[in-house]
């Protein structure tokens, strides 16, 4: 009998015992589920962007801004899952204009267009306003090629020739016709072809025209190509005649092409102009940021892809910028400083 009347009491003691444990530990519980769900959440968010697509304009399929645009697309697509891709384009113009029209959402232009297109000078009616810099990039560089046996040793020899200027409305084409300008040679005093890097070389292969220019960062794959089968020489470009231009296109540096870039035995001063990578001013704040930083975070990825993105270092990306910053660009960068 007392063995009987033991044994529910034993039960209902440990049924006690086990729903005050469950109590105690429920909240504990509770709570470590909540700060995993929170920090889930927040890594979540870290590595996702307001925008679920991310189109970048470059320019010709051969050229360092088609190169190294579509390594920063295979960037954010493995940071953030973005659905990123590359459009060829003519380059800085209709780049500049394609953003413009919201047709695509990042894009890699030349510094002078940028400023025409700010200003609303010369391929734009009116200033632009929705565009935003996120980093000054590297130099392109002013490469105008001939042959030895044309006897065009610097700019001022193009006057009377058949030369290539680059896509039409590409910033090619925009800072030869400044240059050629600030030397006293319009398009008039020449005869103009406007043909892409690849077609160029071609042309100058086939003879059919006696220079070309080709403005891009170093070196230049089709003028590597050209070099194989061409007595390629490089036109220089007069650095004080260069500095005079300078005082009213602030935009243009003085530059020098390193011996053996072409096969060159000394370094041949030309001219540079800083690349400007562009976003719609509609892209987010944080957005701007995390795009930003995963371009600096990646910076040794796009060295590997062309040897021009040596020249993009984040102790200058704000160096000569031409448009308004992106404020998330910005606060990358104050952040960055504040280090």
């Amino acid at each position: 009998m007392l063995n009987s009347l033991k044994s529910p009491l034993l039960l209902s003691a440990m049924l006690s015992a086990a729903l005050g444990l469950t109590a105690c530990s429920s909240p504990s519980s509770e709570g470590s589920d909540t700060a995993s769900a929170d920090s889930a959440a927040t890594d979540t968010a870290a590595d996702k962007l307001d925008t679920k697509f991310l189109t970048i304009a470059t320019g010709g399929a051969s050229g360092p801004y088609n190169i190294i645009g579509t390594s920063l697309s295979e960037v954010y697509v493995k940071t953030f899952g973005v659905n990123s891709k590359t459009q060829t384009t003519g380059a800085s113009v209709e780049n500049v204009n394609l953003l413009t029209q919201g047709k695509v959402d990042m894009v890699l232009a030349l510094s002078d267009v940028v400023t025409d297109a700010v200003e609303g000078k010369n391929n734009f009616e009116q200033p632009i306003t929705n565009i935003q810099q996120i980093a000054v990039l590297y130099p392109n560089v002013v490469q105008i090629v001939t042959s030895e046996k044309s006897g065009i040793k610097n700019i001022e020899d193009l006057r009377g020739k058949r030369i290539a200027v680059g896509d039409q409305g590409s910033g090619t084409e925009v800072n030869a016709r400044t240059l050629l300008e600030g030397f006293g040679i319009t398009y008039d005093d020449v005869t103009v072809d406007y043909l892409g890097f690849a077609e160029a070389a071609d042309g100058m292969k086939a003879g059919k025209i006696e220079a070309a220019f080709f403005s891009s960062g170093l070196p230049n794959s089709s003028l590597m190509e050209l070099e194989q089968g061409l007595d390629l020489q490089i036109v220089t470009i007069n650095q004080d005649k260069l500095k005079e231009i300078i005082a009213t296109k602030p935009y243009f540096k003085t530059f020098e092409i390193p011996a053996g870039t072409y096969g060159n035995e000394t370094a041949i001063p030309t001219a540079a102009i800083m690349n400007a990578l562009l976003v719609s001013s509609d892209l987010s704040e944080a957005d701007g940021y995390k795009l930003t930083k995963a371009l600096f975070d990646n910076l040794d990825g796009l060295k590997t892809a062309h040897q021009a993105a040596n020249d993009i270092s984040l102790e200058t990306a704000r160096d000569g910028m031409v448009a308004p910053i992106h404020p998330g660009a910005k606060k990358y960068y104050d952040e960055q400083s504040a280090k």
